[in-house]
């Protein structure tokens, strides 16, 4: 039995000195090659009659049933940022909280409009939501715009994926002292060369196979962590508490468990907007989408929709993690194995904490949490890329098994692009990448969501208003710094911090939000001046009654042939 622990019982050798601890990474090497297999097995799982079809490689035949779509978007939607930069954003402070108010925000914001989504997309066969811009809107223009910044904005959330692989292998003791670059990064380019693999040979149903798995290992970690942790630390919950809001020494931090700052100003509204903006950007991303349109039948996706509120209280538990880890001795300006930069935190909690073989199980449940998302972001993307840019804009004709071809190979470009991404900028604010993400997708919001009820705008003022919303934010977003706790001391030049000042205002706000209230703003100027000048408008190819459409209706196309079982599930 270990002692109960408080920050100065903690031991905390440091990464090099102890060397790679190898009973953690025996069981993370085990769990790999386990879902690897999985992986390359899930081709062969129910077999579709034709698997060279975009369809089937990039949507799962549109097939997958209650449980697997449950899985499939739990996995997709909680992942290895969950694990660590959530938690991360907690030991800085209060404010990081957000993700779980966020979470329990977009459950019933996306009930209102993701049926309607996966109806309309079902009955005209779209297979992204760049695809329903475009048909919606008779626009190859917007739907190219909602395309590029898909992929642009799903880059650095597959980057935050392998920055999760990363910190496990750092605590584990891969890359500390002594050890070369390649000796440091070699682990990752072996996990994306499997990844790549077997999601090129099985598409979509890998990560809906490899999901199961990941989903038990992370409830599995997260139920042990709630109860274990608390009563190795002095104090149980209320000790982690207290250990987490005071300082080395023994001070308390002004404001560490509210969203007061250390003057006493509340961050409440860039909080909120944080919140919000996160809540509306999360089912704008293709990743995200993909999900609800591999599933069988409108009733599926609702049903989905409320069961995943489930999620949100995992995450709770998750974020909790962050504080435990500074109870336990974790500082991230230190050196040593309980210190690094912030995304260290949750690794460097579970190997101080649990039994070596836990603490394996712990961060192969981070590196499958990172690669079942990032297997369904590049599926994501490269979907984007093919129907939206290879199809609309270069062959026209491709067919069906052409367009998987173009998908499976622009799915390893996309890979490739993360992986360069992660290793050739600054992991230390790793939730920064996914917020940045949240800036540039957020855009599509007015041409695909407000598309869904009502047709009012200009198919070009939407064009006009997404890429003005986007050269905002990333100009915008590319300015702030990142500071450390004396307010003077830049740590980070560019993309530090994703909250900034509204122009014209003493406010603060998430920088989504501002650009989106900007979007909106021009799109409903450019649309009532092209209304009165008339200028053309699109033919809208899609009809009321597209929109209600469920499985079963007489008039449904046909899809490619799967084996029964399938949808049982």
């Amino acid at each position: 039995m270990r002692p109960h622990l408080t920050a100065s019982t903690v031991p905390t050798p440091d990464v090099g000195t102890h060397g790679i601890n190898k009973t953690e990474l025996t069981v993370v090497i085990f769990f790999f090659l386990l879902v690897s297999v999985l992986g390359f097995l899930a081709a062969r799982w129910r077999k579709a009659r034709e698997a060279n079809h975009l369809e089937e490689w990039g949507l799962g035949g549109r097939s997958f049933g209650g449980w697997i779509t449950w899985f499939l978007l739990g996995g997709d939607l909680y992942t290895a940022y969950t694990f660590v930069a959530v938690p991360a954003a907690l030991t800085a402070g209060a404010f990081g909280f957000f993700a779980v108010p966020y979470t329990i925000i977009v459950w019933p914001l996306v009930f209102l409009f993701l049926p309607r989504l996966w109806s309309v997309s079902r009955k005209r066969g779209y297979v992204t939501p760049a695809d329903f811009a475009r048909g919606r809107y008779g626009s190859k223009s917007l739907g190219l715009a909602v395309a590029i910044v898909g992929v642009v904005a799903t880059m650095p959330y597959i980057a935050l994926q392998l920055v999760g692989i990363q910190a496990c292998l750092d605590v584990i003791g891969i890359g500390g002292k002594g050890s070369s670059t390649f000796a440091k990064d070699l682990p990752l380019f072996i996990a994306f060369a499997v990844l790549a693999a077997f999601t090129y040979t099985s598409g979509l149903r890998a990560p809906a196979v490899i999901a199961f798995v990941k989903d038990f290992l992370i409830y599995l970690v997260i139920i042990v962590a709630i109860i274990y942790i608390p009563t190795r630390v002095v104090g149980g919950w209320h000790g982690i508490f207290h250990l987490a809001s005071t300082g080395p020494n023994g001070k308390t931090k002004p404001g560490f468990l509210s969203l007061n700052n250390a003057n006493g100003k509340t961050n409440a509204f860039p909080y909120a907007t944080l919140a919000l903006g996160s809540a509306m950007a999360l089912f704008m991303y293709p990743h995200a989408q993909i999900g609800v349109l591999s599933t069988k039948s409108r009733n599926t996706v609702r049903k989905n929709l409320a069961g995943l509120s489930m999620y949100s209280l995992v995450l709770g538990f998750i974020a909790l993690l962050g504080y435990m880890a500074l109870a336990v001795g974790f500082n991230g300006t230190a050196k040593g194995h309980l210190g690094g930069n912030a995304q260290r935190a949750v690794p460097a909690l579970f190997d101080a904490v649990f039994p070596s073989w836990f603490a394996g199980v712990a961060f192969a449940a981070v590196a499958i949490g990172a690669l079942v998302p990032a297997a369904i972001m590049s599926i994501a993307a490269a979907n984007l890329f093919t129907r939206n840019i290879f199809v609309d804009f270069i062959k026209p004709d491709a067919t069906p098994h052409q367009q998987a071809q173009v998908s499976k190979t622009v799915s390893l470009l996309v890979k490739f692009g993360a992986l360069a991404f992660v290793l050739s900028l600054d992991a230390t604010s790793a939730i920064n990448f996914q917020l940045l993400g949240g800036v540039l997708i957020l855009q599509t919001f007015p041409a695909i969501v407000i598309g869904l009820f009502n047709r009012w705008f200009h198919r070009w003022a939407l064009v006009a208003g997404l890429w003005t919303g986007v050269i905002y934010g990333v100009v915008v977003a590319w300015q702030q710094k990142k500071f450390a706790a004396d307010g003077k001391t830049v740590l980070q030049q560019h993309f530090g911090n994703q909250i900034a000042k509204v122009p014209g205002t003493h406010l603060y706000a998430y920088i989504a939000i501002t650009a989106l209230v900007l979007n909106l703003l021009v799109s409903v100027v450019l649309t009532l001046v092209f209304r009165a000048v008339k200028v053309a408008d699109g033919v809208d190819e899609t009809q009321a009654a597209d929109y209600t459409a469920d499985e079963g209706d007489a008039d449904l196309p046909n899809l490619i042939e799967a084996e029964p079982a399938l949808a049982e599930l």
